[in-house]
């Protein structure tokens, strides 16, 4: 049932629930709500719509606030998140007092599923950290389409390049599920890149990562034969497991899948069907397990 007041249907009323993983308890104070439309949540995320516009106990704010679009796109108050900033790989091996110089300056924010992170043609102001969800990397090409690039997963961090050169983003990044994502000023991050010998040595290896990811990507684009490319591109983010078994942790949808490697939705689905059918992949819940990789690799390299 709609609310019947005027300033209700002026400003639409939206509950934002954070990742299960973040204690976050925030209040949104909405006044003169009639009794029947007035509700409590107590679950791990307290949200409290009251009646009437109550005052704040003094010296405490709001762990959450709305800004921008009512669709996502929400700043957090890192003191109310529990972040281990050693957790983030880039970050695991700074001393104390880099520490607290990353948090003085770390911004976050929510994102919802679908929702723009960076936009190419962005300023490169800042260096950020993936820290719930996934996000996918994405070019558009000049007919319109958009081409994945790569998929980000907790702990990546990304935007690195227009931070070091001063540059404009040369992607976009959008959700692929609800997350928190941290922001580091520009400023802070080449102090980083300068002035900690850990965060350089990662970075030194992470690039030698990318270039070597980025070629196999390339390679993979390559494959004519779009089976084939799906086989390959499963095999390149299967996370090889003790035993037998590979595992890819929150999979891709099938369009996020499509998008990555040129080709239609529909044609993914079918490909995952003949590897089930196969008995080659299985689904769990939040994952997609590879019960025969060597099986999967002869495919990718077209041997039925």
């Amino acid at each position: 049932m709609a609310c019947p007041l005027p300033a209700c249907r002026k400003t639409p009323l939206v509950a934002v629930a954070l990742p299960e993983t973040h204690n976050v308890n925030y209040t949104l104070y909405i006044k003169d709500i009639p009794e029947r439309y007035r509700m409590t949540s107590t679950t791990t995320h307290k949200l409290q719509m009251l009646k009437n516009n109550e005052p704040r106990p003094a010296g405490q704010a709001p762990a959450a606030q709305v800004t921008g679009a009512t669709k996502g796109n929400i700043n957090i108050n890192i003191n109310d998140v529990q972040i281990n900033l050693r957790k983030i790989p880039l970050l695991a091996n700074l001393t104390d007092e880099e520490v607290d110089k990353v948090k003085a300056n770390l911004r976050i924010k929510r994102f919802v599923r679908r929702e723009t992170v960076l936009r190419k043609g962005g300023d490169g102001d800042s260096l950020l950290f993936l820290l719930a969800g996934q996000l996918q990397v994405i070019d558009v090409t000049e007919s319109g389409r958009a081409i994945g690039l790569r998929i980000l997963s907790k702990g990546d961090f990304f935007g690195e390049i227009a931070v070091i050169n001063a540059s404009k983003r040369s992607a976009s990044v959008v959700a692929l599920s609800d997350g928190l994502v941290a922001f580091l000023p520009r400023a802070t991050a080449l102090y980083l890149f300068s002035h900690s010998l850990s965060v350089v040595n990662y970075m030194l290896r992470y690039m030698a990562t990318k270039i070597q990811r980025d070629s196999e990507f390339r390679a993979l684009l390559s494959i004519y034969n779009t089976s084939r490319r799906i086989y390959t591109f499963l095999d390149l983010i299967m996370e090889k497991k003790p035993g037998t078994l590979g595992v890819v942790e929150n999979p891709p949808t099938h369009q996020d899948i499509a998008i990555m490697i040129n080709t239609s939705r529909e044609t993914v689905t079918r490909a995952l069907l003949t590897l089930e059918q196969k008995g080659i992949v299985q689904r769990d819940m939040h994952r997609l397990i590879i019960r025969d990789p060597k099986a999967l690799q002869k495919l990718a390299q077209g041997n039925s």
